[in-house]
């Protein structure tokens, strides 16, 4: 089995402020765009699917928002991890994921390589957190391949990993649960992988299933 491979993508872009530092590519290339409408989201992939290896990019290019605002501008927005990388931190959040969405998948009769790169990992400040609550706005593309030939299975198509995220006294109570933003938002992000592989484009209304003992139960999808 292959070694996951998190890769924080530092593509340059022509005409990046000086203030913006300069980025450096870490991708042989970029991954084949298709428009969603070209998968077939009435068909499985496959009955049973098992990942031997994925790849995960975070762009540089994503501006980091630290501003405590209700919704601040930014394409990443994260506090429950102390200030630092948060390009890196979002990284490990989805390889995390996807360690959980390799277990769960088991030995799948198709082994397949996952390729994921970030366009928005927009979580909640402390002031939204503790006051309203909201939602944590995810989004990212993502392509199914042959780990062996690198074929394409499902081609790259934008998958939205909306979730809604807690506030007040409900945010603390699922604390005391150990539902926190980061393993609500792991274990969703892990489902959410799951999903599109079975039935890609078929995410949106993925359970949460961390919320277990706040409310009444679901089905997983």
């Amino acid at each position: 089995m292959k070694h996951a491979r998190i890769i924080l993508a530092m593509t340059a872009a022509l005409g990046l402020t000086a203030c913006g530092g300069m980025d450096v590519a870490t991708r042989n290339a970029p991954l084949e765009s298709a428009p969603l409408a070209a998968v077939d989201q009435t068909k499985p992939v496959a009955a049973s699917v098992t990942i031997v290896d994925y790849e995960i990019a975070v762009p540089r290019s994503l501006k980091s928002s630290e501003a405590n605002m209700y919704y601040p501008v930014g394409d990443i927005v994260w506090r429950e991890d102390p200030l630092g990388d948060r390009h890196a931190q979002i990284a490990a959040i989805f390889d995390q994921s996807l360690k959980i969405a390799r277990e769960e998948t088991g030995n799948g009769a198709l082994p397949v390589k996952v390729e994921i790169t970030l366009t928005r990992f927009h979580a909640l400040t402390q002031k939204t957190r503790y006051t309203v609550g909201g939602v944590h706005s995810i989004a990212f593309n993502m392509t199914v391949t042959d780990p062996v030939t690198g074929a394409i299975i499902v081609p790259t198509h934008a998958v939205q990993a909306n979730l809604k995220g807690y506030g007040g006294t409900r945010a603390l109570m699922a604390e005391s649960k150990g539902l926190t933003q980061k393993v609500r938002i792991t274990k969703h992000l892990a489902n959410v992988v799951e999903q599109e592989l079975r039935f890609p484009g078929s995410t949106s209304d993925v359970v949460d299933k961390q919320v277990a003992g706040l409310e009444a139960p679901k089905p997983r999808y």
